[in-house]
């Protein structure tokens, strides 16, 4: 899955963060829920609007961006 078709970047919206597709809901938020201990099946049941390739975009932009500052402190 090429993430980026899922997760957008304006800086008119969520003041530049990270959202899923058209909406307002951040990468950030999704991995708060996460690691709050919300399920995917509970994300999905709160914000109707995110699909499961949803979620798993935001785990692959969360990766992609980890390994990018792995190899900057290299």
């Amino acid at each position: 899955m090429d993430y980026l078709k899922r997760i957008a970047i304006d800086p008119g919206k969520r003041s530049g963060k990270p959202c899923i597709r058209t909406t307002r809901i951040t990468v950030y938020d999704v991995l708060e829920y996460l690691a709050g201990d919300m399920s995917e099946e509970q994300i999905l049941e709160d914000f109707p609007e995110l699909e499961k390739e949803d979620i798993r975009a935001v785990l692959q932009f969360a990766a992609d961006r980890e390994r990018k500052l792995a190899t900057v402190r290299a």
